[in-house]
């Protein structure tokens, strides 16, 4: 029999953790299931720490808790009904456990979801027992000794084993794979769909039978009859019997943006809502079935492409938007080609995802920002994994080679420096993690801690308790940056210019600070690694200031036409 609790653990994790691993370099099978275990241990301990903490917040049973948090869910990916089976199944061992005060990391070695390999330390999230760890977790074993839920948290059994779910769950697999649209009728790497790498990621298709029509490209014969190039303007204005396209865009420079970046581009992020059982209600997981097919990503609010209204309550915006203002001509003109895990060791894996003719298409802005995973690794050692700058430099320059063969003359290309992550520790780590603030037991410490040991930690290097690493990390990530800077410097393409810019996350801090902000509110609180909606933004506008001061030609001209294209054709069509 499959196992109910993996195809659960799998529903809400089904695009984290696999395409986490997907995107990262090729590890040795033990590595491998040692990853995977690793995240099904943090998976438990988040859920049965929801649950205790339900029970607690509520006044209510294990019981009603459970089944609490499972009408929170919807529907959608069948997340309500797995949670359901869940109850079915290992509802009366929670009960048992719970109600004798073991604490989630018993409850999950109980349960067998997390291991104490010979020789391996011992993982825990929360402050070990008062009594002795082994007689607590004996006697949480025999509790549950004798349980048939045991024989499915054995199962290695995922989601995508069902026979129903097998052929979606690969092409699904296989469209984030190569970072394009899971829906997409006409094979032109654009779509009319939001998610599944549609149009949260690269501009919203506008015939989706037409493969020569699509966001970024040349009109075709002025766009007379029909919109080729997906801005929304087109037709021909009656009273002069001009194409709107020609008169309106015509000398206007127009461009695109393209994001090639990591998961920081792509603005990963987990609620804190989806953890916090005082915040939790039926609005809290609304978002969840579009977040997790999105890889648990929000490129749709991110800083480079972002075109939504932004939550985070900041007037800043994001690239895309302010080329967009700057002319309405680029409507739609944008491609966040970022993946989870993503370096400049394995961008050859997706960047032939990156749309851009270069006879037939407008010159395009493309940011390169790998900010982590050249320095970042999971390892217990992660400094033998970082990218030496030799091997960065070779790989920088095989990706310029490859744009330089497609993108269109005119083009500029900047490279992001990396970040210097120390941030991360230093403002985080005495700080109560979201599921330690109800008992206040758990600090960003600890939460870091339990990654490393199960070594699933995004960036061991950085979210360490050990200085010497974090400064060996930062020291590498520097190198990394000045190799970057050399190449911008040094290097010339036909059909791009290049430049560099320094990721200063101070200059970003500094700003929040002068708003009455704190440091740490940068920080994205579930992973307590990347930067949140509100850093994006504050970078995107450093980067927009630099770049206006230094390269104005990169942003193009104004178009003085802006007011007329609002008239005529409002919002152009939304995105």
């Amino acid at each position: 029999m499959k196992s109910p609790w993996n195809i659960c653990l799998a529903t809400p994790l089904f695009l984290l953790l696999p395409l986490h691993t997907w995107a990262s370099p090729a590890s040795e099978d033990r590595a491998s299931a040692r990853y995977s275990n690793g995240h099904t241990c943090v998976a438990c301990v988040v859920v049965v720490s929801v649950i205790e903490q339900l029970v607690q917040v509520h006044n209510s049973t294990v019981e009603a808790s459970m089944e609490r948090l499972c009408s929170y869910l919807p529907e959608k990916l069948f997340l309500k009904t797995t949670c359901y089976l869940v109850i079915e199944i290992f509802g009366p061992d929670l009960i048992k456990l719970l109600n004798t005060d073991m604490n989630a990391d018993v409850v999950c070695h109980s349960l067998e979801f997390c291991k104490q390999d010979p020789g391996q330390p011992l993982c825990h999230l929360y402050p070990l027992p008062k009594e002795a760890w082994k007689p607590t977790l004996e006697k949480a074993r025999q509790i549950v000794k004798k349980s048939p839920s045991l024989k499915h948290s054995r199962s290695s059994s995922d989601i995508c084993s069902l026979p129903f779910l097998a052929r979606i769950c690969q092409r699904i697999k296989s469209a984030i794979k190569n970072s394009v649209p899971f829906k997409d009728v006409d094979s032109d790497k654009y779509s009319v769909f939001p998610t599944l790498r549609g149009y949260h990621w690269r501009g919203r298709d506008c015939n989706d039978s037409n493969k020569m029509a699509y966001p970024g490209r040349r009109p075709v014969n002025w766009d007379i009859h029909e919109d080729s190039n997906c801005n929304g303007i087109w037709g021909v204005d009656p009273k002069d019997g001009i194409p709107y396209e020609k008169k309106f865009c015509e000398g206007s420079q127009p461009r695109g943006i393209i994001l090639l970046g990591d998961s920081a581009g792509a603005h990963f992020h987990i609620s804190p809502e989806w953890l916090t059982a005082s915040q939790m209600s039926l609005k809290s997981f609304i978002s969840l079935p579009t977040a997790l097919t999105n890889e648990l990503n929000w490129p749709q609010l991110s800083g480079v492409t972002g075109f939504l209204d932004s939550s985070s309550g900041i007037k800043e915006n994001s690239i895309y938007l302010r080329l967009r203002k700057r002319n309405h001509c680029n409507h739609r003109d944008y491609q966040n080609i970022s993946r989870n895990g993503a370096s400049s060791q394995n961008l050859k894996k997706f960047i032939e995802s990156l749309s851009r003719n270069q006879l037939l298409d407008h010159p395009a802005i493309v940011i390169y920002a790998m900010i982590g995973n050249d320095v970042c690794s999971r390892k217990v050692d992660p400094v033998p994994e970082m990218t030496t700058p030799e091997k960065l430099y070779s790989s920088i320059m095989q990706t310029l080679k490859y744009l330089n063969s497609h993108l269109p003359n005119g083009s500029h290309v900047i490279l992001y420096g990396l970040p210097d992550g120390r941030f991360l520790w230093d403002n985080l780590h005495d700080r109560y993690y979201p599921l330690g603030q109800l008992n206040k037991d758990v600090t960003y410490a600890h939460f870091y801690s339990f990654l490393n040991c199960l070594q699933v930690s995004p960036c061991h290097g950085w979210m360490s308790s050990n200085k010497t690493l974090r400064t060996l990390t930062s020291e590498r990530a520097k190198q990394l940056s000045h190799t970057l800077k050399k190449i911008a410097a040094s290097k010339k393409f036909t059909n791009f210019d290049l430049f560099y810019v320094d990721f200063d996350f101070q200059e970003v801090t500094e700003e929040w600070q002068k708003r009455g902000g704190q440091p740490w509110q940068l920080i994205e609180p579930v992973d307590g690694f990347h930067p949140n909606e509100v850093a994006l933004l504050l970078l995107a506008d450093r980067f927009w200031k630099k770049v206006q001061l230094q390269w104005p030609q990169v942003l193009g001209k104004e178009n003085p036409f802006n007011p007329q294209i609002e008239q005529v054709f409002g919002d152009q069509g939304g995105h």
